[in-house]
């Protein structure tokens, strides 16, 4: 299974680039599709019944339909590759119907709930700071946490509000952003980093108390403070700083292409799920203040 697997994650990182988190959760899904399968069962040798199966496995255990689409997505992956490398001839997954997957709308906050979460820093302490030049600048440009964790001080144009930007497949975008989230970070990195920094070098932009790169866990941990202290009941992730950035532009009348490239979207249907976000804001609106709606 090994010997099988390795190869095609490797493929996937060099040619397609993918990220870490991606690679494994491809591996995670093809051992637990051999694992089922059994130590007996080579993957060269595996017919569309057996994928059928696992599928059928998968919605008896109470899987998501999400979840069992994600998991024939990287099965049907793996057999591309090995058709494609000539190890097997026929695709087992070839014809196997993928799980109908009800899109769920994002949560995004209202402009009042999301002013609320900026102002929540305490910008006087050095953490604070950068916990408010974090925010400013996630909801400036809508970078995914992962984007924002990794910005390094040479990616940064202050002077002319401009972001670089490495996304999902080493793709590089230039993000502009505003003057409040400009500002925010000028007093960060002028006053609030040096104090973090304890005297590491990094070229990481947000630091922890250790004075290393930020983490995505502790992000989080910080997101959930401030969403608590200004009173934001939503379930709040740092992803929906991001949906809110892309519901705001639009509602305002933002370009859909111009919106995909910022938020740096393969596929333009990924993006046009947030018109329809706005849409059902807008129906939302008209309902409760139309006298006769």
């Amino acid at each position: 299974m090994e010997q099988r697997i390795e190869p095609f994650v490797e493929y996937l990182a060099v040619e397609r680039g993918l990220s870490l988190n991606t690679l494994d959760s491809y591996r995670r899904d093809l051992e637990s599709f051999f694992r089922y399968l059994g130590p007996e069962v080579p993957a060269v040798t595996v017919r569309q019944v057996q994928v059928i199966s696992y599928l059928a496995y998968l919605r008896k255990l109470g899987r998501a339909n999400t979840t069992v689409s994600r998991n024939l997505a990287s099965i049907r992956s793996f057999y591309h590759f090995l058709v494609r490398e000539e190890i097997i001839e026929a695709d087992p997954t070839v014809n196997v119907e993928t799980p109908k997957v009800e899109k769920r709308l994002p949560k995004v906050l209202t402009v009042g709930e999301v002013e609320r979460l900026l102002e929540a820093p305490d910008s006087m302490t050095a953490a604070g700071s950068r916990d408010k030049a974090m925010l400013e600048l996630l909801y400036a440009t809508g970078i995914r946490v992962s984007e924002l964790i990794s910005i390094q001080l040479d990616d940064l144009n202050l002077a002319a509000g401009f972001l670089r930007c490495m996304g999902k497949g080493s793709k590089e975008r230039i993000i502009p952003f505003g003057e409040i989230a400009q500002q925010a970070l000028l007093h960060y990195i002028n006053w609030g980093r040096p104090q973090l920094t304890r005297a590491k070098v990094s070229r990481a932009v947000f630091l922890n108390h250790l004075g290393d790169q930020m983490s995505r866990q502790g992000f989080w941990k910080l997101l959930k403070k401030y969403a608590h202290a200004s009173g934001i009941v939503t379930d709040i992730t740092p992803h929906t700083l991001r949906h809110s950035f892309a519901t705001h532009l639009l509602e305002r009348g933002a370009d859909l292409r111009a919106v995909q490239e910022m938020l740096g979207h393969a596929d333009i249907s990924t993006t046009q799920i947030y018109t329809h976000v706005t849409r059902t804001r807008l129906k939302e609106a008209y309902v409760s203040a139309h006298p006769r709606a």
